[in-house]
């Protein structure tokens, strides 16, 4: 189900309506049971796969929380295995693979391994790191493992912000599942706004730059540089109304219920350095990694060469996490090399 459909908008209309009518004790498992109709409306028989690691993290979550020593890390690298290996699997195998044939084909060696005809689950990358952040922030002590498997579910689940973010802490949400919302006029007019405002950026901005640059970039050959400058300008811009957009409007829908999601954006493309604007653009994402990987690497507690070794690997992986293809790859090492050359300079 996007965003930008009447299907969307029929849905939000009911789900608030049942929200706000219904007991505070059962909000939890209607905002749940209308996640997974969400969820649901891409591809149904995906649902298992999301039930399977949320069945894996929560008993995860309880077991850091109960034991001591080295369990407690076993069952931290279990959960984090179980989930990045779902998420490997569907989102990089056929690229693994791919190369690996490509590499084999130099030496006249066929790939016995063949591709597989599978599809990306909608929002796996997203559900996935929300996941991790839950287990990592219980294995640290920062997060108590939540004994509600409902609730958790929820987390894991709610539907504005479960296929494109933001992607939250649970210290941020879980405890704003607890929280009694009542109907407020104002948040209703706040978020109906930002729905509104996103909209805007997404079919109004987004999907018209979209039209010019796909025609320029599907026929490169035939376009002047000027047109191809043009493109790319516009393409920027594409890509921050689309993605912005739609967080605006997961962060408009979960306020007008009275849950409050973190900003995502804070005007990049004002940002005057290459540091300042990863702080500006998916901020959800970019904390996620200097959170929960840049810092374990040694952050910039270390020596000058392993620090920039540690801010290359984090911009490679966050090059792989946006899309299985070299060009993200490339993308990510040149955002890396950008933030030491600003260092170093």
């Amino acid at each position: 189900m996007l965003f930008n459909s009447f299907h969307f908008f029929f849905f939000f209309i009911i789900v608030t309506a049942v929200y706000f009518f219904i007991q505070h004790k059962s909000r939890w498992a209607w905002l749940l049971l209308a996640s997974c109709y969400f969820y649901m409306a891409f591809v149904p028989a995906y649902i298992l796969i999301l039930a399977f690691t949320i069945i894996v993290d929560y008993y995860a979550g309880i077991f850091i929380e109960k034991t001591t020593g080295k369990k407690r890390k076993t069952y931290l690298i279990l959960s984090l295995i179980t989930n990045i290996g779902i998420l490997c699997f569907f989102k990089y195998f056929n690229f693994f693979n791919d190369n690996l044939t490509s590499l084999l084909g130099f030496v006249n060696v066929q790939n016995p391994v063949p591709a597989l005809n599978i599809l990306l689950p909608i929002g796996l990358s997203f559900h996935t790191f929300q996941a991790m952040s839950y287990t990592i922030e219980v294995y640290r002590g920062n997060q108590r493992a939540e004994k509600h498997f409902g609730i958790y579910a929820l987390y894991v689940m709610f539907y504005p912000q479960l296929v494109a973010g933001p992607i939250e802490r649970p210290q941020n949400l879980l405890h704003q599942f607890r929280e009694k919302h009542s109907f407020d006029i104002d948040r209703l007019s706040a978020g109906v706004k930002l729905m509104v405002w996103g909209l805007f950026k997404k079919l109004v901005i987004a999907d018209r730059l979209a039209i010019y640059v796909n025609n320029t970039y599907n026929y490169y050959d035939q376009s002047s540089g000027i047109a191809l400058l043009i493109a790319t300008f516009f393409f920027s811009f594409q890509v921050y109304c689309d993605f912005s957009g739609y967080s605006d409007i997961a962060i408009g829908a979960a306020k007008v219920m009275g849950y409050d999601l973190m900003a995502n954006f804070r005007r990049p493309n004002f940002s005057q350095s290459t540091a300042e604007f990863w702080k500006r653009w998916h901020i959800s994402l970019s904390t996620w990694f200097k959170d929960y990987l840049y810092f374990p690497l040694g952050g910039n507690k270390v020596a000058k060469k392993r620090r920039y070794l540690n801010l290359m690997i984090v911009f490679l992986i966050s090059g792989l996490w946006h899309g299985a293809n070299w060009t993200f790859v490339i993308w990510g090492a040149l955002n890396g090399l950008f933030i030491v050359f600003a260092i170093v300079t």
